[in-house]
């Protein structure tokens, strides 16, 4: 079995954009509680919890895409997102089209982290040499991209991700990052977020209470501080908060966990990452981490889980809701 590959932060990406917005008034308690959550920007009356409960890495393997069908259909998931260069996009992307409903995104991918199962840029090699490793495949990990990659190798294959969903018929709700690379440096997410603005997509952007961004990735604060009145101001939505904390959940303990995640939620509109899979025999072989993809699985399909929804009067909501009601919402001054 493959030992599971350090993982940068799902997404520290979010933070980069967000405590800018709100420190100042987490540290003035009266402005704190006349501001708005991005809920009540969007609609949503302030007392509301709204949650996004995602499933990343669709595509990956067979048993990935078996988990986003599961806990779509069985579960509370509400939004996935598609790793395109991944061998099993086929599979999900049939399924998209006779599901048209259902919330796909892009979990666009410049890594390819496992040990023997692999994958190569869609641009190929001789386009984005920088992106791409001995064996012709994306480099492993975040910290072999960086000195490698320029930011026009690094949007060449954004726009190849892209370019091959659409040309699949895709409507892409949203775009985020896989492992977090497209935040690891700002030429790289000045290009990210230049494409969402121009294809009119939303990208992953929090600027609200960050309870929980705020904890999990308390480095990726500091900078980019203008940019969350700028993603919204050209159209797009953007978060209160991120949790990306239940990878590392241990497996037996993630139906608890959630459960409690949800009972404690402020308001505001948080999304909830998962990796949510149904493993088949080979799965282990591909993945270190196949019990606790299975366990996101089984917590998504959780009676509790639903219960714990139901009683708080939580309101899921997807990608697709969240840019209908950017679109009538007001602009940030």
């Amino acid at each position: 079995m493959n030992a599971a590959p350090a993982r940068s932060p799902a997404l520290a990406i979010v933070l980069v954009l967000v405590l800018v917005f709100t420190l100042p008034f987490l540290r003035l308690p009266t402005a704190a509680a006349a501001e708005k959550t991005f809920a009540e920007r969007l609609g949503w009356k302030a007392e509301d919890v709204v949650v996004l409960l995602h499933v990343d890495d669709a595509g990956m393997h067979h048993s990935s895409n078996r988990g986003v069908k599961e806990s779509l259909e069985r579960g509370v998931a509400t939004s996935f997102a598609i790793m395109m260069p991944c061998p099993w996009v086929p599979e999900i992307v049939r399924y998209v089209r006779e599901h048209p409903g259902v919330d796909a995104g892009l979990h666009l991918t410049l890594t390819s982290e496992w040990e023997s199962y692999r994958w190569g840029p869609l641009a190929g090699k001789s386009v984005v040499p920088g992106l791409t490793d001995p064996d012709g495949c994306l480099w492993r990990s975040v910290a072999q991209v960086v000195p490698r990659a320029n930011a026009d190798e690094v949007e060449r294959e954004l726009r190849a991700q892209i370019e091959r969903a659409e040309g699949m018929g895709l409507k892409i709700t949203h775009l985020d990052s896989h492992m977090g690379t497209l935040f690891a440096r700002p030429d790289y997410f000045e290009r990210f977020l230049r494409l969402g603005i121009e294809k009119k997509i939303p990208v992953l952007a929090i600027g609200g209470h960050m309870t929980h961004a705020r904890k999990e990735n308390p480095e990726a604060i500091d900078h980019l501080k203008p940019l969350v009145p700028t993603i919204w101001n050209a159209g797009l939505p953007v978060l209160d908060d991120l949790h990306t904390g239940s990878y590392g959940w241990p497996p037996a303990e993630k139906t608890r966990r959630l459960v409690e995640l949800l009972e404690s939620l402020p308001p505001g509109v948080t999304e909830i990452l998962f990796h949510a899979s149904v493993p088949t025999d080979d799965f282990p072989l591909v993945t270190g981490s196949s019990a606790s993809r299975h366990a996101d699985t089984q917590a998504l399909l959780a009676p509790e889980v639903k219960q714990a929804l139901e009683k708080r009067g939580i309101q899921r909501t997807t990608w697709a809701e969240l840019m209908q009601r950017r679109q009538k919402a007001a602009p940030m001054p």
